[in-house]
């Protein structure tokens, strides 16, 4: 049975504020995706009725659940705090906020290593860059492939929400089928256990989310998937230092995590950003990637460094992090990703194959030392 938004509207209608208004008539509530019986949707209030708000969207939740033909609902709750009041014109300026004290942590961070566990799963990377554009979800997909001919068990979660690159990168058209009602069961790619929001929303739908919703959204991905035995994870980050990445700093244990980047300048200034972030969360740096690193004409030979070369190996010996190697930029790369066909599966015998499995290897042994025992370093602001 198909659900439709107004069947949504209906269930809600039923579920009353704090004020015992109807919910949809309180312009707190967010459009309502529906997607083959997936609901997504947030509720938007001011912070300090966060608390008085919970139940109404726990009920919300619970009320779409029960709707015939709903697979699953993700209902986030955000909580906004109104614009202080500005000063007036030709006033002093406002103070600033105090530095945060050497070695301080994010709020909300928990040390690493006392975040809850993903069942199951031995060990979770972050790929991640400063910035779109550098190959990191072909680097991530072609990373996990190689962990995977190293022998080990792999999952890849997509968790880039605004841009999810995963399904066309392993070609994996479908939807997870569901567990019992509330938990999905990931996809299949080449031998990786794979989820991604590209499997539950239509390809060319724009996730207009905020950031609660999005990390609502990753949280389900990663608690509410039966990932079964896995040693390694490997999650494709949304580039740039924001919600996602702080979310599973927070929320999950991870052992490391790889920065890619091109040789250019512009690019590396991002990359920086993005180790000082992983620093700051007391996430392992395992290395740099370098993608894109130069250009070999395949008709005549000629190499032609199009983006600079070598800018990641330096930047990798300024931070004191691995530098895991030099990927080219190649039509078969970029050939085969858009096919679907990622060249460590497709091409295993291949020049390129052996770089990604070369970085794999880089990975591997860093997460082997990551595993040890360390004094605790601070990181001062």
């Amino acid at each position: 049975m198909a659900v439709e938004k107004t069947d949504v509207l209906t269930a809600l209608a039923r579920v009353k504020s704090p004020e015992g208004a109807a919910l949809p008539a309180t312009g707190k509530l967010s459009d309502v995706i529906v997607t083959d019986g997936k609901v997504f949707f947030s509720i938007t209030v001011d912070a300090a009725l966060v608390p008085s708000w919970e139940p109404v969207r726990k009920a919300a939740e619970a009320a779409v659940r029960a709707v015939p033909g709903v697979i699953s609902a993700m209902v986030a709750l955000t909580g906004e705090r109104a614009a202080g009041p500005r000063a007036p014109t030709g006033g002093p300026a406002a103070r600033p906020s105090p530095a945060a004290p050497p070695g301080a942590r994010p709020h909300g961070h928990q040390p690493a290593g006392q975040q809850p566990a993903v069942p199951g799963v031995e060990a979770i990377i972050a790929v991640a860059s400063g910035k779109g554009g550098v190959g990191k979800s072909t680097t991530a997909v072609n990373l996990a492939l190689g962990l995977r001919d190293l022998g080990l068990k792999v999952g890849v979660l997509d968790a880039d929400i605004y841009g999810p690159s995963v399904p066309k990168l392993l070609a994996i058209r479908g939807k997870p089928q569901t567990i019992g009602g509330t938990r999905l069961r990931p996809m299949d790619g080449y031998g990786l256990k794979v989820m991604s929001i590209g499997f539950l929303i239509e390809e060319e739908t724009p996730m207009i989310w905020r950031g609660p919703m999005v990390m609502s959204a990753l949280t389900q991905m990663l608690r509410e998937v039966e990932w079964g035995t896995l040693d390694v994870m490997v999650v494709d980050m949304p580039p740039g230092t924001g919600d996602a990445q702080l979310t599973m700093a927070q929320q999950v244990p991870l052992k490391g995590a790889v920065i890619v980047s091109t040789p250019q300048d512009l690019a590396l200034i991002d990359a920086r950003r993005g180790i000082a972030m992983f620093r700051r969360v007391n996430v392992p740096v395992l290395g740099i990637v370098e993608n894109m690193s130069y250009f070999q004409c395949p008709e005549c030979g000629t190499r032609a460094d199009i983006f600079g070369h070598g800018g990641a190996r330096h930047e990798a010996e300024r931070q004191g992090v691995p530098f895991l190697g030099e990927v080219p930029l190649h039509m078969e790369i970029r050939e085969k990703s858009d096919a679907g066909l990622p060249v460590v599966a497709t091409n295993p015998d291949g020049a390129h194959a052996k770089i990604y499995r070369e970085i794999a290897a880089r990975v591997r042994a860093g997460l082997a030392g990551a595993s040890k025992p360390a004094p605790q370093i601070v990181i001062e602001a």
